[in-house]
């Protein structure tokens, strides 16, 4: 009997050993997930990088040269301050929900300018990648009193390197008043 316990207590202080160590090697090959949180500084604004129409009003997310993002569990919460050449600088805030779901806001509070805008984080979490289709009435070349409706098309592809000291955004933008497609990379890099 005495010898039962003795082999009994023995194998599940070598079950909870393997657990144990079974757990602890999950936890370190584990996939990290990236934290965009921090302050980041870049040369040029993220609109900057293609020639091509990505900025829609002062205070927008894509003219910032800084940004400032606090990670929460389902969104990041971007602060910019930014503006055309020639105008103070205007400080907004933009929530980029990871649900995947369409998002719209007016840009200058008006109907004939709009956004819609989906964003996704991807499984391993270290990528985020962010939709936009923007829709402004614009002159007609030739005709300044007609008006057309001006799509642009952004995709957003925002890395974090694995030091966790810069953030890569690849951009792609068309637009369907101007052929082709534009591509160009913008690289913030951590200031706090």
């Amino acid at each position: 009997m005495k010898n039962k316990r003795y082999v009994l207590s023995c194998l599940i202080i070598l079950l909870t050993g393997v657990i144990y160590f079974a757990v602890q090697s999950l936890q370190k090959n584990g996939t990290h997930r990236a934290n965009f949180s921090g302050e980041w500084k870049s040369k040029e604004s993220i609109s900057m990088g293609g020639n091509i129409v990505c900025c829609y009003y002062s205070g927008d997310r894509m003219l910032a040269k800084t940004m400032k993002i606090a990670e929460q569990v389902n969104f990041l919460a971007v602060e910019v301050s930014s503006s055309f050449p020639g105008i103070a600088p205007v400080t907004s805030q933009e929530k980029l929900v990871f649900d995947g779901k369409e998002s719209e806001s007016q840009i200058n509070h008006s109907r004939e300018w709009g956004k819609k805008f989906t964003v996704k984080l991807s499984d391993d979490g270290q990528t985020m990648t962010v939709n936009s289709i923007v829709h402004k009435m614009v002159p007609t070349p030739y005709h300044v009193n007609v008006q057309e409706q001006m799509l642009v098309y952004v995709t957003e592809v925002w890395k974090l390197s694995n030091d966790g000291k810069s953030i890569s955004i690849q951009t792609n933008a068309k637009s369907n008043l101007f052929g082709g497609e534009r591509s160009w990379k913008t690289l913030f890099d951590k200031s706090n």
